[in-house]
C-alpha cells in the first residue's frame, strides 16, 4: 500500500482497515467469534439452524407451483422474515455480502455449464441427506455436538464417508466428462463501482442496525426476538466470510490436499462450545433437546453419507452455500435452490412414508422410525462420561488430522 502522500493518521487508518476488512482472518479466530455468537443465541433461548429455513423456502416454492398439496407440504407457512431459521439465513447472506463489499471481493461469478449440473445434483443430495438427518452440517452435526448428542457424531461418520465417496466421484467425472467445462468470460465491473463497494457495505451495516433497532423497540415480543436473530445472522455471515469458514472444506481437504486447518478450526469450535453449552444446560438456561434430532443413529449416519456426497459436488454445505451466495457465486445460488426444493420435497415424502415425524415436539416426540433423541448425560447418568466421550472423540479426530497433515496417508489424489 502506498502511503507516501498520506498523513500518518490516514495511513494508520488504511492499515487498520486492510487488517480487519481485506486481509483474511484466521479460521481459528473466525470459529472463536462464531462460538461467541452461538452462545449469545443460546443465552437468549435460541439456536442456530440452516436447513429449517431452506426447507421453508422450498415449501413456499412447492406450494407456488402446485406440487405442495400433492406431496403434503404444509399449507400454512410462516413469512420468510418471521421464520427464525429463514430470517437467520437471509441475514447471514447479508452479512457475507457486506463483508465481500468491504473487502472489495464481491463479484458475480459465472461458472462453466458443467458446474451448474453439479450444483443441482449436489444441492438435491444435500436436501435428501438433511431431510434424513433433520439438519445439515449445522443442525445435524455441529449444533448436536455442542448439545452433547451422539447424533452429531453419527452424522460426522456419514459426512467423512460421503466426502471421500463424493471426492472420488467428482475426480472421476473431471477425467471422463468434458462437456461444459469452458468458463464463460469474466464479468467486468467498473472501477468506480468497486471503489464504492466499501460505502455500499457501510450502508448495508447501517440498514441492518436500523432494522434490528426498530424491531427491538417494538412492544411485540416476537419482533424483539427476531431483532436478535437479525444481528446474530448478520454477524455470522460477516465472520464466516472474513475467515472463510467452511464445514465442507473441513471434511474435504484432508482427503484432497491433507490440509487440516479448517478441520482443526471445527474441532476447536466443538472443544470450546461443548463445555460452554453444557453449563447453560446445567443452569437450565435452555433446553438441550431443542436442537437434538430424533435421528440417532440411522437417520444421522445415512443422512450424513448422502449429504457428504452432495456437498462435494455442490462446492459447499448449507452454510457454505449461503455465504458464497453473498459473495456472488452463481453456482451456489443454484445449489441452494435445489437444496431447498429437494429438502422440502424429501421431507414431505419421508413424512408420508412414515420414516420421519411431522414436526419436532419436545413434549411428545422422542423417537422416529430412523432414530431417537439421544443425549449423553441421560445415556450415561451424568456429565462425567459425556465430557470424557466427547473429549476423547475430539482428540482422536485431531490426532488423525494432524497425522494426515504430516503423512498424507488419507489423501485420495
Amino acid at each position: 500500500m502506498n502511503t507516501e502522500n498520506s498523513s500518518p493518521w490516514l495511513a494508520g487508518f488504511k492499515e487498520d482497515y486492510e487488517k480487519i476488512f481485506i486481509e483474511p482472518w484466521s479460521p481459528y479466530l473466525g470459529m472463536v467469534l462464531l462460538i461467541l455468537v452461538i452462545m449469545g443465541l443460546m443465552v437468549s433461548g435460541l439456536i442456530w439452524g440452516v436447513f429449517g429455513g431452506l426447507k421453508l423456502w422450498g415449501d413456499w416454492f412447492n406450494n407456488a407451483i402446485g406440487l405442495g398439496p400433492v406431496i403434503g407440504t404444509p399449507q400454512q407457512l410462516d413469512s420468510p422474515l418471521m421464520h427464525r431459521m429463514s430470517l437467520m439465513n437471509i441475514t447471514l447472506v447479508g452479512g457475507a455480502f457486506c463483508a465481500a463489499l468491504l473487502s472489495r471481493q464481491f463479484l458475480v461469478n459465472r461458472p462453466p455449464k458443467q458446474e451448474y449440473v453439479w450444483a443441482a445434483l449436489g444441492g438435491s443430495l444435500m436436501g435428501l441427506g438433511a431431510s434424513l438427518a433433520v439438519g445439515c452440517t449445522v443442525g445435524g452435526f455441529f449444533i448436536p455436538l455442542l448439545h452433547s448428542s451422539p447424533a452429531g457424531w453419527a452424522m460426522w461418520l456419514g459426512l467423512i464417508a460421503g466426502a471421500a465417496i463424493g471426492l472420488k466421484s467428482l475426480l472421476w467425472s473431471l477425467e471422463h466428462i468434458t462437456w461444459g467445462m469452458q468458463a464463460p468470460p469474466a464479468i467486468k465491473v467498473p472501477k468506480g463501482l468497486v471503489t464504492a463497494y466499501p460505502l455500499i457495505g457501510l450502508a448495508v451495516v447501517l440498514g441492518i442496525v436500523a432494522w434490528a433497532a426498530d424491531w427491538y423497540a417494538s412492544e411485540d415480543q416476537k419482533l424483539v426476538t427476531r431483532a436478535i436473530i437479525v444481528l446474530a445472522g448478520f454477524a455470522m455471515g460477516f465472520i464466516i466470510h472474513r475467515s472463510r469458514l467452511c464445514f465442507a472444506r473441513a471434511f474435504r481437504e484432508p482427503f484432497m490436499t491433507a490440509e487440516g486447518d479448517m478441520t482443526k478450526a471445527v474441532i476447536l469450535g466443538v472443544a470450546l462450545g461443548f463445555p460452554l453449552a453444557s453449563l447453560l444446560f446445567q443452569a437450565k438456561v435452555i433446553d438441550p433437546y431443542i436442537a437434538i434430532p430424533t435421528t440417532y443413529w440411522a437417520g444421522s449416519l445415512i443422512g450424513g453419507l448422502i449429504f457428504g456426497i452432495g456437498m462435494i459436488f455442490a462446492g459447499g454445505c448449507g452454510t457454505g452455500s449461503l455465504w458464497r451466495m453473498g459473495e456472488g457465486h452463481l453456482k451456489l445460488w443454484v445449489a441452494a435452490f435445489f437444496f431447498a426444493w429437494a429438502g422440502s420435497t424429501a421431507s414431505a415424502l419421508l413424512k408420508n412414508a412414515g420414516l420421519t415425524v411431522a414436526e419436532m415436539n419436545l413434549d411428545l416426540v422422542e423417537e422416529s422410525p430412523i432414530g431417537i433423541q439421544a443425549y449423553f448425560p441421560v445415556m450415561f447418568d451424568g456429565w462425567a462420561w459425556a465430557y470424557a466421550i466427547s473429549g476423547g472423540l475430539l482428540l482422536v479426530w485431531y490426532l488423525l488430522v494432524r497425522y494426515n497433515e504430516s503423512s498424507e496417508k488419507f489423501t485420495l489424489l
